[in-house]
């Protein structure tokens, strides 16, 4: 509570004025229909699947914020973009922060990213990110990653708040200026989102999202904002020793080839983004009393699939047709590494289960597609013209 001192005057200063002075113009104004758009013009990274997602390319100014999980190979991408881009004649400058420039070198005698145009610094301080850029003078600036830069004149540690904000903001308004492209890598936190302020999200052109299993070969990157292009592509990426490759054609990376009909197994249709790809999804039921366990305790396991969804379908099963599965262990899983959200494949995990649980297998050339509701109806779902032109392939 304020304290007031006998026979002391507490003074208030007078509010400041909003200044009615014209400031300085850094560029006239000029008629919409007479806006040079050279400088807007997307330029390939000749990297289909990325250019998909992008919208044709990387436009001279942007930038770019690619977020993924630690391990998920967003530098591996990275340095392999540049490396096409510096292929192409483009000066390239490959700023790590987390990683030594050997380190960095050895990743690119791996997957063959060395090329004279690409140019490479460690650096974590932003003043000597800057005389990189006044130095090397580059059309395509990579920053790995945003969270480990810092500037002197900014309270706080790297990666803090107010350090990704400032640094973030200084670099983005450099490279306006000198249409320079600009690639971010962003952490993210334990629940997913893009690590440190949401403004970061906002002042940047496109945000990127890069998926995928430790354990499988299969990357998903998509589009989550994207001010030059569509934000629901989705690109493949296959992950092998030897780098990273787009797959123009991931029709075969989520089934399975089996000679003879499985039961359990059931294949659906999902669309990601703008793509609509095969996917297989298959079902063991067995009994909940094994090692052990009493009658009741029944287990869902799910992979690939949502929880809650998946139990909600079941549910219906046992309700609506009549397939009991209330007092065995059912797993639900997806082939390949897929995750599936939307609800076209509530039909194929009904099928799927159904199947396991009658030891009864599926034709090979049934595709379901559907959303099943919970009075037992099947749904249409969208999309479906595309869906079933997919499945017949």
């Amino acid at each position: 509570f304020p304290v007031t001192i006998p026979g002391s005057v507490e003074e208030i200063g007078a509010p400041k004025k909003l200044s009615l002075v014209a400031g300085h113009v850094t560029q006239p104004a000029t008629p919409i229909g007479e806006v040079d758009l050279a400088t807007a013009t997307a330029r390939p990274t000749k990297i289909d699947e990325l250019d998909r997602v992008l919208g044709g390319g990387i436009v001279p100014g942007a930038a770019i914020l690619l977020a993924g999980e630690p391990g998920v190979g967003k530098s591996t991408l990275l340095l392999t973009v540049a490396a096409q881009v510096a292929t192409n004649g483009v000066q390239t400058l490959y700023i790590s922060g987390e990683e030594s420039a050997s380190q960095v070198r050895l990743r690119a005698e791996r997957i063959g990213a060395v090329n004279p145009n690409l140019w490479l610094a460690a650096e974590t301080d932003l003043s000597a990110v800057i005389a990189h850029i006044d130095s090397v003078k580059p059309e395509l600036l990579i920053i790995d990653s945003i969270q480990t830069i810092g500037s002197t004149t900014v309270e706080g540690a790297p990666g803090g708040v107010t350090q990704v904000r400032e640094v973030a903001a200084a670099l983005i308004r450099i490279c306006k200026e000198r249409d320079i492209a600009l690639l971010l890598v962003g952490h993210v936190t334990k629940d997913g989102s893009i690590a440190g302020p949401r403004l970061l999200e906002h002042i940047v052109d496109v945000v990127l999202n890069f998926e995928g299993e430790r354990h499988s070969r299969l990357r998903l990157i998509r589009a989550i904002k994207n001010r030059f292009g569509a934000s629901d592509e989705v690109g493949c990426f296959d992950m092998n020793d030897s780098g990273i490759q787009g797959v123009a054609d991931p029709t075969g990376l989520f089934t399975s080839r089996h000679a003879d009909p499985v039961p359990g197994t059931c294949v659906t249709v999902v669309l990601e983004g703008r793509r609509a790809l095969l996917a297989e999804i298959q079902s063991l039921v067995s009994v909940a009393n094994s090692a052990g366990r009493d009658w009741g305790n029944s287990r869902r396991v799910t992979s690939g699939l949502d929880n809650s969804r998946t139990a909600m379908t079941l549910a219906v099963l046992e309700l609506r047709a009549g397939i009991q599965v209330s007092t065995r262990d059912v797993y639900v899983a997806t082939v390949g590494g897929m995750k599936i959200n939307e609800p076209s494949a509530d039909l194929a995990v009904a099928l799927s289960v159904a199947s396991a649980a009658k030891a009864l297998a599926l034709p090979s050339d049934l595709v379901a597609i559907g959303e099943v509701g919970l009075a037992g109806e099947i749904r249409k779902v969208t999309g479906i013209t595309q869906r079933i032109m997919t499945g017949k392939q």
